[in-house]
C-alpha cells in the first residue's frame, strides 16, 4: 500500500483533556441534535426546571410524530446518579405530555461494562438510549463522535384498527378536523386504486382499508403537530421503490415498523397528488401479489 492509500491513526481523548465540559457539550447537542444519530430532532427546551426540583439537561421533539427526548449529559464514566436521574426525569415529562411517546437518552464518554448491566435490564421496561460521546483526535484535527451503544427497546407495534369504541367524524373533527380533511381526501383521491375500499375512524387514526382483502389497512392518517398531519404506508416487499418514491420527491420521513412516515399539511398534501397516486399503487401492488 502506498502513502497515499494509507489512512491516518487517531485517538480518542476525553472532553476535559481540550479544555471542554459539560456545558460546552450540551451546548454541542443543541445546536445539532442531529448528532445523537436519533433523526432530524429539533430543541424544545435546555436546561429546563422539572418538578422534581432538579434540570433536565435537554429536551428534543421529532417533529415528524412529536416523539421527545429526554437527554441527559454528562463527562467520564457513567454513574448510579445520572442514570437514577436520566430516568426520573423521563418520568416526570411524560407525565406532563402523557399522549407522546417519550425516550430516556443518556449520553457520557464511557458506558462502562458495570452500569452497561444495569442500563439494559432497565431498558426492558423504560424507553433508554445509551450514548457515548467521544473526541476524536487525528492529524486532521479533532472531531466530536456520537456512537449509539444501546437502544433495546421497541415500540409496541401500531394496530390502528384495534379499539372498540364508536368513533365517526364528529369525534375526528373535534379531534383535529385537519386529519378529517386530509383523510376524505386521500379517500377520494385513491378509491379508484384501492379495491372496494372504506374509510374507518378509530380513536388514535382515520384508516383506509380494503373490504375484500380482510380489512387490511392501507394507509393511516393521524393528528400531527399544528395544522400538520402524519400519513403512515406499509411497503411489504416495495420498501426501495417507495423509498425512492419520497426521497425524490424531497419528502423528510421515518421509518417505523414496516412502513413510512411523513408529516404534512392538507395543503401541500394535495400538492402531491400524483406522489401519493402512485404511493397507492405501489401499496396495492405489494398487497395483491
Amino acid at each position: 500500500m502506498s502513502l497515499m492509500d494509507s489512512i491516518p491513526f487517531s485517538k480518542t481523548v476525553s472532553l476535559r483533556s481540550v479544555g471542554k465540559d459539560e456545558s460546552w457539550l450540551q451546548e454541542q447537542i443543541w445546536g445539532t441534535p442531529s448528532c445523537l444519530g436519533l433523526g432530524e430532532l429539533e430543541g424544545m427546551t435546555k436546561e429546563s426546571a422539572v418538578s422534581s426540583g432538579g434540570r433536565l439537561d435537554i429536551l428534543l421533539k421529532n417533529p415528524l410524530d412529536d416523539s421527545m427526548y429526554e437527554v441527559e449529559t454528562m463527562l467520564g464514566d457513567t454513574d448510579p446518579d445520572h442514570i437514577v436521574r436520566t430516568i426520573e426525569y423521563w418520568d416526570l415529562v411524560r407525565r406532563k405530555w402523557p399522549q407522546r411517546q417519550h425516550f430516556a437518552v443518556l449520553v457520557a464518554e464511557r458506558i462502562t461494562k458495570r452500569f452497561f448491566n444495569v442500563i439494559r435490564l432497565l431498558s426492558d421496561t423504560v424507553p433508554l438510549i445509551a450514548i457515548q460521546v467521544n473526541v476524536i483526535e487525528s492529524p486532521h484535527g479533532q472531531s466530536l463522535h456520537f456512537t449509539k451503544i444501546l437502544d433495546v427497546y421497541e415500540e409496541p407495534g401500531e394496530d390502528d384498527d384495534s379499539d372498540s369504541g364508536t368513533y365517526d367524524e364528529t369525534y375526528w373533527r373535534e379531534r383535529s378536523k385537519e386529519a378529517l380533511e386530509a383523510a376524505q381526501y386521500l379517500f377520494e383521491l385513491t378509491s379508484s386504486v384501492y379495491t372496494d375500499p372504506e374509510l374507518r375512524y378509530n380513536k388514535i387514526a382515520i384508516v383506509i382499508r380494503s373490504r375484500i382483502h380482510a380489512g387490511y389497512n392501507q394507509l393511516s392518517i393521524r393528528k400531527g403537530a399544528g395544522k400538520n398531519v402524519i400519513l403512515k404506508f406499509k411497503y411489504g416487499a416495495k420498501r426501495d421503490e417507495m423509498h425512492g418514491l419520497l426521497e425524490s420527491n424531497g419528502i423528510s420521513f421515518k421509518e417505523r415498523g414496516s412502513g413510512f412516515k411523513f408529516q404534512m399539511t392538507t395543503e401541500m398534501l394535495k400538492s402531491k397528488r400524483e406522489m401519493l397516486e402512485q404511493i397507492a399503487r405501489i401499496n396495492k401492488e405489494w398487497w395483491t401479489h
